[in-house]
């Protein structure tokens, strides 16, 4: 009998150990798993995108030939006007014609990155040309594949904040119409249809979720 109650001690003092050195390491992830390009073609080249035909093998084994568009990516602003409600900012929206769409889209300002433009000066850059607005603080809030079955351009979604009014100056072939909606009233266009670019949708609704989560807490 005193044997099993001393085994029964050497093993909690075991356990107490364990507890102490704290949750086991986890291994980095791995890195992404990338298609064997065996050729590339450039079937089309215009000044937003170019089109390739590549022949290659997929990571699990499969041969497959796929028609690609490239870019050089995006960035999409939420800028957001704290000045009268923290829980319930003002966002600046636009409203312009979208011919693919064929009809017009409130959106967020965004736009094309240049050729070797790090995406927050990209960001700086599209919010000023399209608004006049320039923000004192910038939080990456997410980067997403909008269509990745034959579209290559990646959306970084910024959160721009400290918002300083001033002059837009849109490229030739942009017509913007800028309003500023408080974040309520752009969930309630979500809810009833009225807005319809994913980008959009992808960035309100994740910053909306964010911000009921600190509400929680």
């Amino acid at each position: 009998m005193p044997k099993k109650q001393n085994n029964e001690k050497v093993t909690r003092k075991k356990k107490s150990k364990a507890n102490k050195a704290g949750p086991a390491r986890t291994k980095p992830s791995a890195a992404p798993e990338r298609a064997q390009i065996l050729s590339s073609v450039v079937t089309y080249k215009g000044p937003l995108f170019r089109v390739q035909h590549d022949t290659l093998i997929e990571p699990g084994g499969k041969r497959s030939e796929r028609d690609v568009i490239r870019h050089n990516g995006s960035v999409v602003i939420l800028a957001l006007d704290h000045s009268k409600s923290k829980k319930d900012p003002w966002v600046v929206v636009e409203r312009q014609y979208r011919h693919a769409a064929n009809q017009f889209l409130w959106e967020l300002p965004a736009g094309k990155l240049d050729e070797g433009e790090e995406p927050l000066a990209g960001a700086q850059r599209e919010l000023e040309e399209e608004t006049g607005y320039r923000a004192k603080r910038w939080k990456p809030l997410v980067e997403y594949y909008a269509s990745p079955g034959f579209l290559g351009e990646s959306m970084m979604v910024f959160l721009a904040e400290g918002l300083i009014s001033g002059d837009a100056h849109p490229e030739e072939d942009e017509e913007i119409e800028l309003r500023l909606v408080k974040l309520s009233e752009a969930l309630k266009m979500i809810d009833k249809g009225a807005i319809l670019d994913g980008k959009t949708l992808t960035s309100i609704l994740l910053y909306a979720r964010q911000l009921a989560k600190k509400g929680r807490k």
